[in-house]
């Protein structure tokens, strides 16, 4: 079954909205809110900082949490403790939408990916990707009215190892023609763990181009960033420009910086 479009006339624009020709999309995978091994420490009030500064009409998240028991008992006596809520909820810019969908489960909470916009979201859906039960993976989907065009946006974070992630391209594709229609513009934005840059011809195949002028952005390590793991494919778009913000505050935020295009509708 066909993931149902919405009507334009149900939703108000969210406050901040605004005209323009180009889409700003960011994505970038949080680690969780959270850094450090032995004396860790706690990130998610940055991020939020750094999230608003981005200033994307589409920011897509990976590796976010909704709850975690021990990390909250940890930060609770912090001067800027861990969030009552959710962090994607924590992380929204004032008038942004939020929606979240958890991938994995672990013992002391869980993760996902999220979608926080500027412009309205129609109905949420998930999709299971795992591809074995060491690593749980799944699909954030979306659309999302800009300017009057229907945009599905997807959130996503592939596995570790290559033939995990041939398979997730496969099902990504196959979850695409089930729940999409093929005139649609879409958006896959996300962490894919693609260390050899083998993804981008099996997903030029089912028809989805890497955002991209000139040489692809490195985001991974965010200290010397030496691979381009986070990137956003499209159907219906054109890239205009890329951008990464580097830097000492972004690089101890995350493990990953985050990747920022602007594109327009072919």
């Amino acid at each position: 079954m066909r993931a149902r479009h919405f009507s334009p006339s149900r939703f108000a624009p969210p406050s901040t909205q605004f005209t323009s020709h180009t889409l700003r999309v960011a994505t970038y995978n949080i680690h969780k809110g959270v850094r450090g091994v032995v004396g860790k420490r706690l990130e998610i009030h940055n991020l939020g900082l750094g999230i608003e500064a981005l200033d994307a009409d589409l920011v897509c998240l990976q590796e976010v949490r909704l709850f975690h028991q021990r990390d909250a008992m940890r930060f609770e006596r912090t001067l800027l403790g861990w969030p009552d809520g959710g962090q994607a909820d924590f992380l929204a810019p004032e008038g942004y939408d939020v929606a979240y969908r958890t991938n994995a489960i672990t013992k002391h909470g869980e993760h996902g990916n999220a979608l926080l916009a500027r412009w309205p979201l129609g109905e949420v859906y998930h999709h299971d990707v795992s591809d074995h039960r060491f690593e749980q993976r799944g699909l954030l989907h979306v659309p999302v009215l800009w300017q009057g065009i229907e945009v599905h946006v997807i959130v996503a974070h592939f596995g570790l190892i290559h033939s995990s992630r041939v398979r997730q391209v496969d099902r990504l594709a196959q979850y695409l023609a089930a729940q999409v229609p093929g005139e649609a513009h879409v958006l896959v934005a996300g962490d894919f763990n693609d260390w050899g840059e083998r993804l981008d011809a099996p997903m030029h195949q089912r028809g989805l181009h890497r955002a991209r002028t000139g040489i692809p952005a490195r985001t991974f390590p965010s200290r010397v960033p030496l691979f381009t793991l986070d990137r956003i494919y499209t159907r219906g778009f054109k890239c205009v420009s890329t951008h990464v913000p580097r830097g000492p505050a972004w690089a101890r935020m995350s493990d990953h910086l985050p990747l920022v295009v602007e594109l327009t509708p072919d």
